[in-house]
């Protein structure tokens, strides 16, 4: 499970000064698979317990663009400091035009506006490429009121909880789903 947000800002906006929103590159993926190593060795928001290598990332970032979703990365002064993605909800192909939603941000890019900025421009691409709805899987943990906020923020309702479906660190954890209708499809 990856469609987690972490801390954000409450930037009503949805974007952040100096930020570039670009589609993720091969050079970004040593900071990407540093980034989501974070969350995966020191948090739940990901039900993950082995972080991914960089050539495992750049097999995602492949199968992403091969199916026309997007992955994309928030720059900061040349630095790569989140990135988000969309992927398939589930495989079957009755679900092809509904998407999950995953943002992460570097532990010291919080609260600055980049979690809107990407979940912004993440909902447009997906629209953008003809899909209909969009999921969020969110652990509720203590790092879930923020990223909770913001999906709400940005349109999403709750679909329901999921209870005691994860276990990590030597605790049960909750998800909680939510959705936003994108149109497309």
């Amino acid at each position: 499970m990856d469609a987690n947000t972490h801390p954000h800002t409450d930037a009503p906006t949805g974007t952040a000064s100096g930020v570039v929103l670009r589609p993720a590159a091969p050079a970004d993926l040593d900071t990407v698979a540093a980034i989501y190593a974070h969350y995966v060795l020191h948090t739940v928001t990901t039900f993950e317990e082995t972080p991914r290598s960089a050539a495992e990332w750049e097999e995602r970032r492949r199968e992403l663009a091969e199916a026309g979703l997007p992955f994309l990365v928030a720059e900061v002064s040349g630095d790569v400091a989140g990135y988000a993605y969309a992927t398939a909800w589930r495989p079957r192909p009755a679900y092809r035009f509904t998407v999950e939603n995953s943002i992460y941000l570097a532990p010291d890019a919080t609260g600055k506006g980049l979690g809107s900025a990407l979940l912004g421009a993440l909902i447009e691409a997906a629209a953008g490429a003809g899909k209909r709805r969009m999921i969020a899987v969110v652990a509720d943990s203590d790092a879930a009121a923020a990223s909770l906020a913001l999906h709400r923020r940005f349109g999403f309702t709750d679909a329901g909880r999921l209870t005691a479906v994860g276990h990590k660190h030597d605790r049960w954890i909750d998800t909680v789903l939510l959705e936003k209708e994108l149109g497309g499809g």
